[in-house]
């Protein structure tokens, strides 16, 4: 592995053991030989045996395999934050760790922000579009009424802030305001230091195996409350334009 990986590939996982073996297999897939990158599994707080699977595949020969561990779980966004803070790459990739984000997304992912920064040095991302959502109907219930609310208050020209699959330049996602759950608001922080983040369709699968992390409090009722905290921060937030005078 490269000391300096083009692209950091980091997944947040809280016991997801049954799903670390072949969601590993299919990033491998998806990006062997095609991008320098490497795999940050960030294992947080897990009770189940997803530390024990990612050690035991760390010891045969994945060496762009780093792990990362949480003794207490701290949530998706700060596990997110762990592997952000520990990458190597320039771009960072984040995907869920249950298998809904479908690996083969992420070459054309990378090569959207890429091709878009090229044409606009505002363009510091790209976040996933699920175009057929594979949830139960509660999450879909739960998400449509939260989305509808946070685009009345952000109004940020996103379709599905929640995809978990995204990538953005990793020194522009260190820059955002760490807080639980911004996992969710990254392209609004991202244009409150005036940035753009583009949309990409992706696939979205059921999940592989296990059960969801996520139920209708911590999906629903925190959302609409986090994102009066986030419209207030966009409100707050100032992006100069800096020049230099003087070398």
């Amino acid at each position: 592995m490269p000391e300096q990986p083009f692209l950091s590939v980091v997944i947040p996982a809280r016991n997801e053991a049954e799903n670390v073996r072949p969601l590993v297999a299919e990033v491998r897939q998806a990006l062997d030989g095609v991008f320098d990158y490497e795999l940050i599994y960030v294992d947080d707080g897990s009770t189940d045996g997803t530390g024990e699977t990612l050690r035991a595949l760390a010891t045969e020969g994945f060496d762009r395999l780093r792990i990362l561990r949480h003794e207490k779980s701290t949530g998706q966004s700060f596990a997110v934050l762990t592997g952000a803070r520990a990458a190597r790459g320039e771009w960072l990739v984040v995907l869920d760790a249950d298998g809904q984000n479908d690996p083969a997304d992420i070459p054309g992912l990378v090569r959207t922000a890429l091709e878009g920064s090229a044409r606009d040095p505002r363009v510091v991302g790209v976040i996933g579009h699920r175009v057929n959502r594979r949830d139960d109907w509660i999450k879909r219930v739960s998400s449509k009424v939260a989305n509808g609310f946070r685009d009345a208050m952000l109004r940020d020209g996103v379709p599905d802030v929640g995809c978990g699959l995204k990538s953005v330049r990793l020194d522009w996602y260190l820059r955002l305001p760490a807080f639980d759950h911004m996992h969710r608001y990254v392209p609004t922080l991202v244009q409150s230091l005036g940035g753009v983040m583009l949309v990409h369709p992706v696939n979205h699968r059921p999940r592989m195996a296990g059960r969801s992390n996520y139920g209708v409090w911590n999906r629903l009722w925190v959302g609409l409350v986090d994102v009066l905290g986030v419209a207030w921060l966009k409100r707050r937030a100032k992006s100069p334009l800096v020049k230099e005078v003087l070398p």
